[in-house]
């Protein structure tokens, strides 16, 4: 099972990728970064990401209505699986990682948006944050 280190450069891997982070939603914290950074400072964009991550795990209309994974005891789901922003030219993909405790952190992947493949980086950056071991 791969470590934050591991898991960030996994996602490098991706076509069109261009930087990779894990952020803390609470904080505004990067716990982990390679690659690029838009606007060119980690700090900045897992700050203002987090902001965006905060709001939408924390609402109650976006959570609402779906089944929930899982059974008493098994990992916390957060409420919602994924967020996609786009720009003109990259797409940004903010995707919640589950754990046993309540997780508050999630994996951003920036990808360029004419070489990038948005389908494909959401399942395997699903399977990453699946497999991703946290402490």
């Amino acid at each position: 099972m791969p470590g934050i280190d591991e898991s960030l450069l996994e996602a490098m891997r991706l076509p069109g990728a261009r930087g990779a982070s894990l952020v803390d939603w609470i904080s505004g914290l990067a716990l982990g970064a390679v690659g690029e950074a838009p606007g060119g400072d980690w700090e900045a964009t897992a700050a203002e990401t987090a902001e965006l991550g905060r709001h939408v795990a924390e609402s109650g209309s976006l959570a609402a209505g779906g089944p929930r994974r899982g059974d008493a005891g098994a990992d916390k789901e957060p409420p919602v699986e994924d967020l996609i922003a786009t720009t003109g030219d990259a797409y940004h993909l903010l995707r919640f990682v589950s754990t046993p405790f309540d997780s508050t952190v999630f994996l951003h992947l920036w990808l360029d948006r004419n070489d990038g493949n948005l389908a494909l980086a959401r399942i395997r950056l699903a399977d990453m944050a699946d497999r991703l071991v946290l402490g």
